[in-house]
């Protein structure tokens, strides 16, 4: 049994990186955690190439990802959201998995879970449900191809401006645009996951949940 965890941020050891981690920790079972900005994945051409072999006619890393896809027993998508939407690398790893789809449905019945993070708080007067369109989208794909969804986790990222060396002080700044004139990097702070025991249970329960799964 092995569960494949797949991280679409570019950050090194990102808030996504890590939660993915602890959600692949706690299913006790053997892990395989991926980061897609590693490898060179485009997205689907919807050639449909595919459909006789189940297997991708581009010649690039998401042919072996898919593979790797398939030979789990579970998987876990981690994405973030810019624009708030999922990046382009989540989305274009889960297109790539079309492949999959022909005649056997071969994903289907496996258990999954979607990790995502945001920087604009839940709820957030004015702006839109960024860490819900993420998890949507994973879950989504998840229901289309069969899979069991056992839920998602949302976690509060950080805004770019905080890292980007003009103290968050431009007309275009995102820390103003959901913090309000007055923010600065100081005032907003780092967010990190693990300082919130309920984020960090949550993580866990999501690990447990799959492997649960595996014994049904």
């Amino acid at each position: 049994m092995k569960i494949l965890g797949v991280s679409g941020s570019p950050i090194k050891d990102s808030n996504t990186d890590r939660a993915l981690k602890v959600a692949l920790e706690a299913t006790g079972m053997k892990t395989e955690f991926i980061k897609l900005s590693d490898y060179d994945v485009g997205p689907c051409n919807a050639c449909l190439g595919c459909i006789k072999t189940n297997r991708c006619v581009q010649k690039d890393d998401g042919v072996l990802l898919t593979e790797k896809a398939f030979k789990a027993n579970g998987l876990i998508i981690a994405g973030f959201t810019p624009y708030s939407t999922l990046d382009s690398r989540t989305k274009a790893f889960m297109e790539r998995l079309y492949a999959l789809r022909h005649r056997h449905a071969l994903m289907a019945g496996k258990p999954g879970a979607a990790i995502v993070t945001c920087a604009i708080p839940p709820d957030h007067p004015g702006m839109p449900p960024a860490c819900e369109n993420g998890i949507k989208a994973i879950q989504n794909y998840m229901m289309e191809e069969g899979m069991d969804f056992v839920g998602g986790v949302s976690i509060l990222g950080n805004v770019p401006c905080v890292k980007c060396g003009e103290n968050g002080q431009c007309q275009a700044s995102g820390l103003k645009m959901i913090f309000g004139k007055d923010a600065t990097p100081e005032s907003v702070g780092i967010n990190q996951f693990e300082d919130d025991p309920e984020i960090v249970t949550a993580l866990e329960k999501i690990g447990r949940d799959i492997a649960d799964k595996m014994y049904v």
